[in-house]
């Protein structure tokens, strides 16, 4: 069974930092690439970043370019999201994100809350 288990979010002043993790389990971790979105009230889910298998490609959207950073362990079986430089608009529920054995697979989210 696939399960992915966030942790880290909380509530953090703006220009402060976090770090998310990402637990997964049930499937062969190192086969596939993982994403964090994030869902802000109101608004639609939204894609974060990207890692590949590896960690040799990663990706990001231009809203956390140069603030964030991906990154996997895969001894650990777990992706974490380094986030610097917080603003009030990152603001959000953060989810991991694989597409394994054909189906999407989420966690439970993780709120990280920006504000002073």
């Amino acid at each position: 069974q696939v399960q992915l288990v966030e942790s880290g979010g909380g509530l953090v002043q703006p220009g402060g930092s976090l770090r998310l993790s990402c637990a997964a389990s049930g499937f062969t971790f190192s086969d596939y690439g993982i994403k964090w979105y994030r869902q802000a009230p109101g608004k639609e889910r939204e894609l974060v970043a990207s890692i590949s298998r590896f960690g040799g490609s990663k990706k990001y959207a231009d809203s956390v370019k140069g603030r964030f950073t991906i990154s996997r362990d895969n001894a650990k079986t777990t992706v974490y999201l380094q986030m610097n430089s917080l603003k009030s608009e990152d603001t959000a529920v953060y989810y991991c994100n694989a597409l394994v054995f054909g189906d999407d697979h989420w966690g439970q989210g993780t709120q990280v809350t920006v504000s002073s």
